[in-house]
């Protein structure tokens, strides 16, 4: 299918691995023109090559923190006019309730609900301006099913959800979509630490670890990197503009739920 997005630009965040950089690599399959940032040059060095050589579009990288003020500001610099923004960090460390403090809290909500909303706030405007922009925020199956374990995750995420319920109605009539995709567990490096976790914790291999989860799972696998940025890509192109303020969750049936 043609997505109808050849020579568009998109921002792409933690784009230098897993599923940041699925969602980058489906894009510019599509012909989008790519801004790349992560925090690890080396890394998003060779994911910008990558990239480049296999679809022969621009590739602008920067590598900064876009948690902070100034990585944000940076990057914005770089980015220039932007049709399509993918906002992605990665999640807070797991833990107990009892052990988490303001400090921890105030983390988290900057990494995985303040950031996204200032990327929105400096890039949507333009976007409603021409006419035409798409916004996906990579958050996670946690907003639907809290994950014990994951309450920082939990509480930041569940607020990024919250203003996007309300903001995508509002920049709708401007042409500009915002939708949230919801991961499940992925072969990425956050499964290989999660995995890790549990593998210390109860006294086996990661490899056993990984079995167990999987078999939780309806279809036994974890999710790729590819079919989840396949999902994105198609969030992102002129077909997806009646999809308004929608969370998708993509985890292998993992939840049960009737809705």
């Amino acid at each position: 299918m043609d997505l109808g997005i050849r020579g568009k630009r998109a921002l792409v965040c933690a784009a230098s691995k897993g599923l940041g950089r699925g969602c980058a690599e489906a894009l510019a399959a599509a012909g989008v023109d790519l801004v790349l940032n992560a925090r690890g040059a080396e890394a998003l060095a060779e994911t910008a090559a990558a990239i480049r050589a296999a679809h022969g579009v621009a590739v602008t990288e920067v590598a900064a923190d876009i948690t902070t003020e100034a990585g944000r500001a940076e990057v914005l610099a770089a980015a220039g006019n932007i049709d399509i923004l993918v906002t992605n960090a990665g999640g807070p460390p797991p833990g107990l309730w009892s052990d988490w403090d303001r400090e921890d809290f105030i983390r988290a909500l900057d990494a995985n609900m303040l950031t996204p909303i200032a990327l929105m706030k400096a890039l949507m405007p333009a976007m409603m301006a021409r006419g035409w922009g798409r916004v996906v925020n990579i958050t996670s199956q946690s907003v639907k099913a809290p994950i014990a374990q994951l309450g920082l995750s939990n509480a930041a995420r569940a607020g990024l959800t919250g203003y996007v319920a309300g903001t995508s109605r509002q920049v709708a009539p401007a042409g500009v979509t915002i939708n949230n995709l919801l991961p499940g567990i992925h072969a990425t490096d956050r499964a290989d630490s999660l995995d890790g976790g549990v593998a210390k914790a109860q006294g086996i291999t990661i490899e056993e670890a990984r079995q167990r989860r999987a078999a939780t799972i309806p279809v036994r696998r974890y999710g790729t990197a590819a079919e989840f940025g396949a999902v994105c890509a198609f969030l992102c192109s002129a077909h997806a503009g009646f999809i308004v303020g929608q969370n998708i969750l993509l985890d292998g049936g993992a939840m049960n739920a009737t809705l």
